[in-house]
């Protein structure tokens, strides 16, 4: 049978790698950075801008919150996530098990599945990876990922030990329910295509906290499964950078070379070069929009703060060498007042520009691994970033 997703490197550098990956609805480039649209809709941006500006071919939905609200039910009689959003790119979509596990006063976890109380009305739910893999079919998103439980990052070893054994039979029921779902044709995005079989791909996920023995572990036991890729889990949740990036550095080497390796919930501008310099492929990250709701904008000459009194009579924009749209047309100043005067146009505004800011670097570093600068251009890129912050002290 064809696979659900195609995947190729076609230049690398060291551990970095840029590649191809094809779903049945987007061919993709990577490395890439996914626009998180938590409740199916990347928040204050408009998919046309999304589309034809930023050309952003995959993003994330949320499962966690899309099942409370409006509820798989509802959009499975819509025709699924692509036609209720009228979003005809990819989507990846999460389990759901890390917002469960954010709910620790509201959750009681067993072998059988999580039982927590909405975050929205206290009523009582439940998730299983059964659960979860119903959910994503009726969603019908490209990239489905298994259920698991995320340990803090500092979890101690006897936790992680316990949590990771966890994820592991949750795997194994997660694709024993997946491949039931997609054989009984209940993928509501389901869609031919060629030389793909149409059907959605499932991603394993890694966890281990910062134990790099039980990372081993896990990698070992997940690639046993088989995934259609597979995911680094548990990391920015509280551990020191240096634990993210040695988790990284140990792991990604060992991850099958020929699948997708994404790394989840990370991060900064700074972080997807590193990551991409360990051999990630996949990103994604609540900062950009985030940021963008409380004027924080990513330059190329690091983050800067519209709230600041200097800019308040700056004519310049954001990024002098940011070729968006709002860069193009608005100054540091006239953000400035939009934001102080609450004024809902600066979110807007300021989103769009950390989104294509993050997209934009994508190109770039994809473009400098194939031209093989890549070494060179993690470097300028992390100096200006230094520099940036010293003269911010």
């Amino acid at each position: 049978m064809n696979k659900a997703i195609e995947w190729k490197v076609v230049a690398q550098e060291g551990e970095a790698r840029a590649g191809i990956l094809q779903t049945r609805r987007s061919v993709i480039e990577t490395p890439v950075f996914m626009p998180v649209g938590t409740q199916a809709t990347v928040k204050g941006v408009r998919f046309e801008w999304l589309e034809d500006e930023m050309d952003a071919r995959i993003i994330l939905g949320n499962t966690y919150h899309l099942f409370l609200r409006p509820g798989a039910e509802t959009i499975r009689r819509l025709g699924g996530l692509h036609k209720f959003t009228t979003w005809n790119r990819s989507f990846l979509t999460d389990s759901g098990g890390f917002q469960v596990f954010l709910l620790t006063d509201l959750r009681k976890l067993t072998e059988e599945g999580v039982e927590f109380r909405s975050h929205l009305d206290g009523d009582k739910k439940f998730l299983s990876p059964e659960v979860s893999m119903e959910i994503q079919a009726a969603l019908g998103s490209e990239i489905v990922m298994v259920f698991d439980e995320c340990p803090p990052g500092d979890a101690g070893i006897d936790v992680t030990r316990k949590s990771l054994e966890m994820t592991a039979r949750w795997a194994q029921r997660s694709k024993n329910r997946f491949d039931e779902l997609q054989n009984e044709r209940q993928d509501m995005g389901f869609l031919e295509a060629d030389d793909l079989s149409g059907r959605q791909a499932l991603f394993g996920i890694i966890q281990g906290a910062g134990h790099l023995n039980l990372r081993s572990e896990s990698l070992a036991r997940t690639t046993e499964i088989g995934f259609d890729g597979y995911a680094i889990g548990g990391l920015s949740v509280g551990e020191e950078k240096s634990v993210m990036y040695e988790v990284i550095d140990f792991l990604a080497p060992q991850m099958p070379p020929d699948a997708p390796r994404y790394l989840m919930g990370v991060g900064t501008p700074e972080d997807l070069i590193e990551a991409v310099y360990r051999g990630v492929d996949m990103f994604d990250c609540v900062m950009p929009t985030r940021n963008g709701r409380t004027g924080g904008a990513f330059t190329s000459g690091g983050k800067i703060n519209i709230r600041n009194a200097k800019f308040a009579q700056d004519n310049k924009p954001l990024d002098e060498n940011c070729p968006c749209s709002v860069c193009q047309r608005y100054s540091k100043a006239y953000l400035r007042h939009l934001y102080q005067a609450k004024e809902m146009l600066a979110a807007t505004l300021i989103s769009h520009h950390n989104l294509a800011f993050f997209l934009d670097l994508m190109r770039q570093v994809r473009q400098s691994i194939k031209s093989g600068n890549f070494k060179k251009f993690r470097q300028t890129f992390l100096e200006k970033i230094k520099e940036s912050e010293s003269e911010d002290k």
